[in-house]
């Protein structure tokens, strides 16, 4: 079962959603606002994709925090709490593909996701 994490009104998730309804893919949407983040999750997608990829420095969530709470992220574990207690900072989506794991949307490689 493919997993969609994200927010509901962020544009790439609702972009995201709309790819896979339009190529008919079932799939699961967990809404990291209502439902929060599953700290076992973060963990195993920090281990897959890196907490770089992870951590969204480019969105207004990041940039609204003070500098010294920016400095602060040093490595995967100040990043996992930083991204438990702010779960926007997160980039999205994050999607699980059975025991893949991908971060962002991509339309070009979605489709060898699909076929696999």
């Amino acid at each position: 079962m493919i997993i969609l994490y994200g927010i509901s009104n962020c544009d790439t998730v609702k972009k995201a959603r709309a790819w896979l309804t339009g190529h008919g893919v079932d799939y699961q949407f967990h809404d990291f606002k209502k439902q929060g983040v599953p700290p076992e999750k973060l963990a195993s997608w920090t281990q897959a994709a890196g907490w770089e990829k992870l951590l969204n420095r480019q969105g207004t969530t990041w940039r609204k925090l003070d500098p010294a709470t920016q400095a602060a992220v040093q490595d995967a574990a100040t990043a996992q709490a930083l991204m438990l207690a702010n779960p926007s900072i997160i980039k999205r989506p994050v999607v699980e593909w059975g025991q893949d794991v991908t971060v962002g949307f991509d339309a070009a490689a979605w489709p060898a996701r699909v076929r696999a």
